[in-house]
């Protein structure tokens, strides 16, 4: 069983990783196809096939999901993953979110709307997130994401309590890596 996993995480890592080449190699064909897959079903925007198709092979359907809407994502905001840091205790979409929590009340609504969305409303919660930090030049965690869509329904929620300790979890650990980014300028 665990063999089975370590394949499926590496399947996941070598996924986000050919989405970050479409990014660094400015492949703007690539990426306006994966665009288009946004608000879609993943087996209906077929602009994607080519990119995402070969990859969920031997996939549940949630995982083919996962990966279509995380390429749509990418495909919306073309950035590169945020990598762990030892400062940085989570690495996942509520810490990437609490860098813009005090830009706006409204953040905080929206996260929390995200937090409360079911398998069916999670994509255009998503959608509305990512675009959110696009406008802010806010860092995302693709490989983190990828795993946190697929886990989004377990019955613990677990993914929605991680989000949730990295947005209203250390705020001073916000401070200390605002302060950081600042003084590398």
């Amino acid at each position: 069983m665990s063999e089975h996993i370590e394949q499926k995480q590496t399947l996941d890592e070598k996924f986000v990783g050919r989405l970050e080449k479409y990014v660094k190699d400015e492949d703007r064909a690539a990426l306006a196809h994966l665009r288009r897959g946004l608000g879609k079903d993943a087996w209906t925007a077929t602009e994607m096939f080519p990119y995402v198709a070969g990859w969920t092979a031997n996939l549940s359907r949630r995982d083919e999901n996962a990966y279509f809407l995380v390429a749509s994502l990418v495909g919306l905001y073309p950035t590169y993953s945020w990598k762990p840091t030892e400062k940085i205790k989570f690495n996942n979409l509520g810490k990437s979110l609490s860098f813009l929590s005090e830009d706006s009340g409204s953040i905080e609504k929206r996260f929390t709307a995200l937090l409360n969305a079911d398998d069916e409303d999670l994509s255009e919660h998503l959608r509305q997130i990512v675009s959110l930090l696009k406008s802010k030049e806010a860092p995302i965690n693709w490989h983190q994401l990828l795993r946190d869509i697929k886990n989004w329904s377990h019955e613990n929620r677990f993914v929605q309590r991680s989000w949730a300790k990295g947005f209203w979890g250390n705020l001073e650990e916000n401070k200390e890596h605002k302060e950081g980014e600042e003084k590398q300028i």
